[in-house]
Protein backbone atom coordinates (compact mmCIF):
# COMPACT_ATOMS: atom_id res chain seq x y z
CA UNK A 1 0.00 0.00 0.00
CA UNK A 2 1.49 3.53 -1.09
CA UNK A 3 0.28 5.07 1.97
CA UNK A 4 2.49 3.10 4.66
CA UNK A 5 5.41 3.29 2.78
CA UNK A 6 4.47 7.04 2.06
CA UNK A 7 3.85 7.72 6.08
CA UNK A 8 7.11 5.27 7.19
CA UNK A 9 9.59 7.32 4.73
CA UNK A 10 8.27 11.02 6.52
CA UNK A 11 8.89 8.72 10.04
CA UNK A 12 12.23 8.84 10.05
CA UNK A 13 14.43 12.16 11.16
CA UNK A 14 16.29 13.78 8.86
CA UNK A 15 20.43 12.94 9.41
CA UNK A 16 21.37 16.56 10.51
CA UNK A 17 19.47 15.75 13.71
CA UNK A 18 20.77 12.77 14.27
CA UNK A 19 24.05 10.23 13.40
CA UNK A 20 24.05 9.82 9.79
CA UNK A 21 24.99 6.36 10.07
CA UNK A 22 22.35 5.63 12.52
CA UNK A 23 19.83 7.41 10.42
CA UNK A 24 20.35 5.64 7.15
CA UNK A 25 20.68 2.03 8.96
CA UNK A 26 16.83 2.81 10.62
CA UNK A 27 15.52 3.63 6.80
CA UNK A 28 17.40 0.19 5.43
CA UNK A 29 15.58 -1.91 8.19
CA UNK A 30 12.02 0.32 7.69
CA UNK A 31 11.36 0.88 4.53
CA UNK A 32 12.83 -2.61 2.78
CA UNK A 33 9.96 -3.53 1.44
CA UNK A 34 8.17 -6.85 3.12
CA UNK A 35 4.78 -7.93 3.17
CA UNK A 36 3.51 -4.79 5.54
CA UNK A 37 1.08 -7.63 6.99
CA UNK A 38 0.66 -5.74 10.10
CA UNK A 39 -0.20 -1.99 9.44
CA UNK A 40 -2.78 -3.78 6.80
CA UNK A 41 -4.22 -5.30 9.25
CA UNK A 42 -4.40 -1.85 11.45
CA UNK A 43 -6.16 -0.14 8.32
CA UNK A 44 -8.68 -3.03 7.73
CA UNK A 45 -9.60 -3.55 10.84
CA UNK A 46 -10.13 0.02 11.59
CA UNK A 47 -11.96 0.75 8.83
CA UNK A 48 -14.42 -1.82 9.71
CA UNK A 49 -15.70 0.69 12.45
CA UNK A 50 -15.10 3.87 10.19
CA UNK A 51 -11.77 4.97 12.06
CA UNK A 52 -10.36 8.02 11.56
CA UNK A 53 -7.77 7.26 8.61
CA UNK A 54 -5.64 9.89 10.65
CA UNK A 55 -5.19 7.83 14.04
CA UNK A 56 -4.95 4.40 11.87
CA UNK A 57 -2.16 5.91 9.86
CA UNK A 58 -0.43 5.85 13.45
CA UNK A 59 -0.98 2.72 14.51
CA UNK A 60 0.22 1.50 11.42
CA UNK A 61 3.19 3.25 11.64
CA UNK A 62 3.88 2.15 14.71
CA UNK A 63 3.48 -1.41 14.80
CA UNK A 64 5.79 -1.60 11.63
CA UNK A 65 8.46 0.27 13.80
CA UNK A 66 8.56 -2.37 16.00
CA UNK A 67 8.36 -5.20 13.63
CA UNK A 68 10.97 -4.26 12.24
CA UNK A 69 13.42 -3.77 15.02
CA UNK A 70 12.52 -7.23 15.82
CA UNK A 71 13.67 -8.25 12.17
CA UNK A 72 16.46 -6.64 13.26
CA UNK A 73 17.46 -7.61 16.70
CA UNK A 74 16.62 -11.32 15.43
CA UNK A 75 18.72 -11.60 12.59
CA UNK A 76 21.98 -10.77 15.12
CA UNK A 77 24.24 -12.78 15.66
CA UNK A 78 23.32 -13.89 19.56
CA UNK A 79 20.10 -14.64 18.04
CA UNK A 80 19.22 -16.57 15.04
CA UNK A 81 22.55 -15.10 13.07
CA UNK A 82 21.12 -14.74 9.53
CA UNK A 83 22.72 -12.47 6.89
CA UNK A 84 19.58 -12.20 4.13
CA UNK A 85 16.85 -10.36 5.18
CA UNK A 86 14.16 -9.31 2.26
CA UNK A 87 16.74 -10.02 -0.15
CA UNK A 88 19.25 -7.98 1.12
CA UNK A 89 21.77 -8.42 3.38
CA UNK A 90 20.65 -8.29 7.13
CA UNK A 91 20.93 -5.00 8.93
CA UNK A 92 24.50 -5.84 11.39
CA UNK A 93 26.16 -6.94 8.30
CA UNK A 94 25.25 -4.21 5.86
CA UNK A 95 26.05 -1.95 8.88
CA UNK A 96 27.30 -3.35 11.62
CA UNK A 97 26.38 -5.21 14.99
CA UNK A 98 26.60 -2.35 17.01
CA UNK A 99 24.67 -0.11 14.54
CA UNK A 100 22.02 -3.06 14.29
CA UNK A 101 21.10 -2.57 17.55
CA UNK A 102 20.54 0.56 17.92
CA UNK A 103 18.90 0.62 15.58
CA UNK A 104 16.25 -1.55 17.20
CA UNK A 105 16.75 0.52 20.39
CA UNK A 106 15.79 3.43 18.17
CA UNK A 107 12.60 2.15 16.34
CA UNK A 108 11.19 1.03 19.00
CA UNK A 109 11.01 4.16 20.82
CA UNK A 110 9.70 5.76 17.48
CA UNK A 111 7.16 3.43 17.62
CA UNK A 112 5.65 5.08 21.55
CA UNK A 113 6.22 8.66 19.88
CA UNK A 114 4.40 8.31 16.67
CA UNK A 115 1.28 7.24 18.46
CA UNK A 116 1.48 9.41 21.53
CA UNK A 117 2.46 12.82 20.13
CA UNK A 118 -0.93 14.26 19.54
CA UNK A 119 -4.09 13.63 20.48
CA UNK A 120 -6.28 11.30 18.25
CA UNK A 121 -8.72 12.64 16.15
CA UNK A 122 -11.90 9.90 16.02
CA UNK A 123 -11.30 8.47 19.05
CA UNK A 124 -11.15 9.19 23.25
CA UNK A 125 -8.14 9.27 25.35
CA UNK A 126 -8.94 6.87 26.89
CA UNK A 127 -9.01 4.60 23.89
CA UNK A 128 -5.53 6.11 23.25
CA UNK A 129 -3.91 4.75 25.98
CA UNK A 130 -5.09 1.48 25.44
CA UNK A 131 -3.75 2.00 22.32
CA UNK A 132 -0.50 2.63 23.39
CA UNK A 133 -0.91 -0.59 26.08
CA UNK A 134 -2.10 -2.83 23.56
CA UNK A 135 1.20 -2.35 21.18
CA UNK A 136 3.42 -1.93 24.68
CA UNK A 137 2.12 -5.32 25.87
CA UNK A 138 2.07 -7.47 22.76
CA UNK A 139 6.09 -6.26 22.55
CA UNK A 140 7.11 -7.42 25.70
CA UNK A 141 7.50 -9.84 28.19
CA UNK A 142 4.20 -11.95 27.59
CA UNK A 143 4.49 -10.84 24.31
CA UNK A 144 7.18 -10.51 21.44
CA UNK A 145 10.06 -10.62 23.34
CA UNK A 146 8.99 -13.50 25.44
CA UNK A 147 8.17 -15.61 22.02
CA UNK A 148 11.89 -14.74 21.48
CA UNK A 149 13.23 -16.26 24.42
CA UNK A 150 10.82 -19.52 24.21
CA UNK A 151 12.04 -19.99 20.58
CA UNK A 152 15.39 -19.84 21.66
CA UNK A 153 15.26 -22.15 24.64
CA UNK A 154 13.63 -24.59 22.30
CA UNK A 155 16.65 -24.77 19.91
CA UNK A 156 18.47 -28.42 19.81
CA UNK A 157 15.96 -30.06 22.40
CA UNK A 158 12.30 -31.67 21.71
CA UNK A 159 9.28 -30.06 22.99
CA UNK A 160 5.51 -30.61 22.17
CA UNK A 161 2.98 -29.34 20.43
CA UNK A 162 2.01 -27.25 23.14
CA UNK A 163 4.74 -25.55 23.59
CA UNK A 164 6.02 -24.65 20.35
CA UNK A 165 1.85 -23.22 20.31
CA UNK A 166 2.73 -20.99 23.08
CA UNK A 167 6.21 -19.84 21.99
CA UNK A 168 4.04 -18.86 18.41
CA UNK A 169 1.19 -17.30 19.97
CA UNK A 170 4.12 -14.79 21.98
CA UNK A 171 6.46 -14.30 19.41
CA UNK A 172 4.26 -14.01 16.15
CA UNK A 173 0.83 -14.10 17.04
CA UNK A 174 0.76 -11.18 19.66
CA UNK A 175 1.87 -8.31 17.76
CA UNK A 176 -0.50 -9.36 15.06
CA UNK A 177 -3.21 -9.64 17.28
CA UNK A 178 -2.49 -6.47 18.64
CA UNK A 179 -2.60 -5.01 15.24
CA UNK A 180 -6.35 -5.91 15.37
CA UNK A 181 -7.01 -5.03 18.57
CA UNK A 182 -5.31 -1.36 18.31
CA UNK A 183 -7.55 -1.06 14.55
CA UNK A 184 -10.75 -1.87 16.45
CA UNK A 185 -10.17 0.44 19.25
CA UNK A 186 -9.31 3.15 17.07
CA UNK A 187 -12.88 2.48 15.16
CA UNK A 188 -14.66 2.37 18.66
CA UNK A 189 -15.83 -1.42 18.54
CA UNK A 190 -17.67 -3.13 21.34
CA UNK A 191 -15.65 -4.90 23.55
CA UNK A 192 -17.89 -8.15 22.07
CA UNK A 193 -16.55 -7.08 18.62
CA UNK A 194 -13.08 -7.03 20.00
CA UNK A 195 -13.56 -10.80 21.40
CA UNK A 196 -14.45 -11.92 18.26
CA UNK A 197 -11.62 -9.99 16.40
CA UNK A 198 -9.25 -11.42 18.90
CA UNK A 199 -10.31 -15.34 18.17
CA UNK A 200 -9.58 -14.33 14.45
CA UNK A 201 -6.22 -12.91 15.08
CA UNK A 202 -5.04 -16.03 17.40
CA UNK A 203 -5.88 -18.19 14.36
CA UNK A 204 -4.34 -16.36 11.37
CA UNK A 205 -1.28 -15.70 14.00
CA UNK A 206 -0.62 -19.02 14.50
CA UNK A 207 -1.29 -19.88 10.99
CA UNK A 208 1.18 -17.25 9.53
CA UNK A 209 3.95 -19.22 11.26
CA UNK A 210 2.83 -22.49 10.24
CA UNK A 211 2.97 -21.57 6.58
CA UNK A 212 6.18 -20.02 7.84
CA UNK A 213 7.74 -23.48 9.00
CA UNK A 214 6.14 -24.80 5.86
CA UNK A 215 7.92 -22.66 3.33
CA UNK A 216 11.35 -23.38 5.06
CA UNK A 217 10.73 -26.23 3.53
CA UNK A 218 9.28 -26.01 0.50
CA UNK A 219 10.33 -22.44 -0.60
CA UNK A 220 13.51 -21.26 -2.19
CA UNK A 221 15.89 -18.37 -0.89
CA UNK A 222 15.12 -16.16 -3.65
CA UNK A 223 11.64 -15.77 -3.05
CA UNK A 224 12.06 -16.17 0.75
CA UNK A 225 14.17 -13.23 0.65
CA UNK A 226 15.61 -15.12 3.33
CA UNK A 227 17.91 -18.31 3.68
CA UNK A 228 15.47 -21.30 2.85
CA UNK A 229 16.14 -24.46 5.36
CA UNK A 230 17.64 -21.96 8.11
CA UNK A 231 15.11 -23.23 10.37
CA UNK A 232 16.10 -26.85 9.90
CA UNK A 233 19.71 -25.84 9.65
CA UNK A 234 19.06 -24.20 13.27
CA UNK A 235 17.68 -27.22 14.50
CA UNK A 236 14.68 -25.07 15.95
CA UNK A 237 11.24 -26.70 16.52
CA UNK A 238 9.25 -26.64 13.83
CA UNK A 239 5.15 -27.74 13.05
CA UNK A 240 6.38 -29.84 10.07
CA UNK A 241 9.03 -31.54 12.46
CA UNK A 242 6.00 -32.49 15.06
CA UNK A 243 3.08 -33.34 12.62
CA UNK A 244 4.59 -34.09 9.67
CA UNK A 245 4.93 -31.68 6.39
CA UNK A 246 0.95 -32.59 5.74
CA UNK A 247 0.06 -32.29 9.04
CA UNK A 248 1.10 -29.07 9.41
CA UNK A 249 -0.89 -28.20 5.81
CA UNK A 250 -4.33 -29.47 7.38
CA UNK A 251 -2.97 -27.36 10.86
CA UNK A 252 -3.00 -23.84 8.71
CA UNK A 253 -5.82 -24.98 6.77
CA UNK A 254 -8.11 -25.76 9.82
CA UNK A 255 -6.80 -22.46 11.81
CA UNK A 256 -8.12 -20.25 8.49
CA UNK A 257 -11.53 -21.85 8.98
CA UNK A 258 -11.39 -20.93 12.49
CA UNK A 259 -10.68 -17.73 12.26
CA UNK A 260 -12.89 -17.28 8.93
CA UNK A 261 -15.61 -18.33 11.17
CA UNK A 262 -14.82 -16.01 14.10
CA UNK A 263 -15.49 -13.24 11.70
CA UNK A 264 -19.13 -14.23 11.15
CA UNK A 265 -19.81 -12.33 14.48
CA UNK A 266 -19.00 -8.75 13.21
CA UNK A 267 -22.16 -7.20 11.82
CA UNK A 268 -19.91 -5.88 9.24
CA UNK A 269 -18.18 -6.52 5.35
CA UNK A 270 -15.21 -8.39 6.82
CA UNK A 271 -14.11 -9.82 3.05
CA UNK A 272 -11.11 -8.27 3.03
CA UNK A 273 -9.85 -9.50 6.64
CA UNK A 274 -11.10 -13.35 4.91
CA UNK A 275 -9.00 -12.26 1.95
CA UNK A 276 -6.35 -11.53 4.34
CA UNK A 277 -6.72 -15.31 6.41
CA UNK A 278 -6.60 -17.14 3.08
CA UNK A 279 -3.30 -15.26 1.77
CA UNK A 280 -1.60 -16.34 4.51
CA UNK A 281 -1.27 -19.65 3.79
CA UNK A 282 -1.70 -19.59 -0.23
CA UNK A 283 1.07 -17.10 0.08
CA UNK A 284 5.27 -18.34 -1.07
CA UNK A 285 7.21 -16.12 1.16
Amino acid sequence: MPRIEKNLTELTPAAHLSDERLVAACRYSLLNGGKRLRPILVYLTGELFNAHQDDLNRISSAIECIHSYSLVHDDLPAMDDDELRRGRPTCHIAFDEATAILVGDALQCLAFETITECEFIGTSTNNQLKIVNTLAHASGLVGMCGGQALDIDATNRAISLEQLERVHKLKTGALLKSAITMGALAGNATNTEISALARYAESIGLAFQVQDDILDIEGDTQTLGKPQGSDLEANKATYPALLGLQGAKDKAHDLVNQAIAALSEIDADTGRLKAIAEYIIARDH
